[in-house]
């Protein structure tokens, strides 16, 4: 799984993020928290188009490098922020895995997965992605 590094700037209730490494790719939300989620879409979604286009994804860029760039310098002096965002790329074809889980757990799962209308695997699907997003 590729990490992009974004520059995450704005204020209160309007923050933007920018992905150097992937031109145009940029995002927003309310929150700090709600605009790298939007991010972790944007990401997902420019890659996806890159590579229906027969494009290759560019080599995410190591925060140093990206620091010493003078543009990203510029918005960090004023008050940007260097932020990690994953690329989850969907593959398009289900993989099986075999789970343990303790019972209950599960029981919560399914209840939690009906409630919502979706199967388990779904259910546990957009819960990791939800995971790997908020925990990059």
């Amino acid at each position: 799984m590729a990490r992009y590094v974004a520059l995450v700037d704005g204020k209160k209730g309007a923050y933007g993020v920018v992905v150097p490494d992937l031109p145009g790719c940029t995002a927003m939300g309310k929150t700090v928290d709600e605009a790298l989620r939007s991010a972790a879409v944007a990401v997902r979604e420019w890659a996806a188009d890159a590579l229906a286009d027969g494009e290759a994804l560019p080599r995410p860029s190591a925060a140093e490098t990206l620091r010493n760039d003078r543009d990203v310098a510029t918005a960090l002096a004023a008050g940007a922020m260097l932020a990690v965002v994953p690329l989850v790329l969907d593959a398009g074809r289900p993989a099986k895995a075999n789970l343990s889980l303790d019972a209950g757990l599960l029981e919560a799962i399914d209840e939690a997965a009906a409630a919502k209308g979706l199967t388990r695997s779904a259910f546990i699907a957009s819960a990791a992605r939800e995971k790997i997003v908020d925990d990059a």
